[in-house]
């Protein structure tokens, strides 16, 4: 049976993700089993346009990075958004209620960056699914190596992939950590999309929204909350902001 072709592209980010898929040890010899790895700038220096799945990290900033996304798209089958930049823009679209002009000048002073392709960027940071159609999201900021991992195995099986659709706070009960409300910290995990196994909670550090909203959030439940610790939806909902400025209900 032919391996499927895998090759993995980035954008703007930190590659962050990237890093946790080098670091699957010795999962990323099963995975090799099982694909043909053919680009991934950040393991290997072979590249080909020749592949069946594109795993995309990062957001678009750029024309350019549109244009050579879209030329992606056409080589591939399946795209894969993974990474909170490429799902949902993530911390990159903070900018976004700047002007480009601001935002360049306050990076680059006084440099001339006009004309020059690198430095043209668009008036707001995008998500990949602003540019063109998203097959599969893997969130977090970094995705989390077990779900990628079980997502990439769904993927090459033909299986629809599934998010879990519960919030950070199950959990949370499940490793047995004391509320982070409990402590006088803040936490955005009761309208978190679970996944991370809690891992911020974990260790004492209050969720900050990198998966994204739950799809169907309890919010009279989560009111209640809020209201127990003394916290307004105002505030936690502008902390959400972190991660998913100007997405609805943000």
């Amino acid at each position: 049976m032919t391996k499927p072709k895998v090759a993995f592209f980035d954008f703007a980010c930190c590659e962050g993700c990237q890093l946790q898929i080098a670091n699957l040890e010795e999962a990323v010899i099963d995975l090799l089993g099982v694909v043909d790895l053919v680009s991934f700038r950040e393991v290997m220096k072979e590249h080909s346009d020749d592949y069946d799945i594109a795993f995309i990290e990062g957001c678009i900033q750029r024309p350019m990075d549109a244009e050579a996304l879209k030329k992606i798209r056409e080589n591939a089958s399946i795209i894969v958004a993974y990474g909170a930049c490429a799902v949902d823009g993530s911390v990159h679209t903070l900018r976004n209620e700047f002007t480009k002009e601001d935002v360049l000048n306050e990076v680059y002073g006084d440099a001339d960056v006009e004309g020059n392709p690198y430095w043209d960027i668009y008036d707001k940071a995008k998500p990949i699914d602003e540019v063109v159609k998203v097959d599969v999201y893997i969130p977090g900021c970094p995705i989390d190596r077990d779900e990628f991992a079980r997502i990439v195995s769904d993927v090459l099986q033909g299986k629809a992939p599934k998010l879990p659709n519960y919030a950070i706070c199950v959990e949370c009960k499940k490793n047995e950590n004391i509320c982070l409300f409990e402590l006088g910290e803040f936490c955005l995990g009761p309208i978190t999309r679970a996944g991370c196994n809690s891992a911020c909670p974990n260790v004492k550090s209050g969720c900050e929204g990198c998966r994204g909203f739950l799809d169907d959030p309890r919010t009279s439940a989560h009111k209640e909350v809020l209201e127990k610790y003394g916290v307004s939806v105002d505030e936690m909902m502008a902390a959400f902001s972190i991660f998913q400025y100007g997405k609805e209900g943000s």
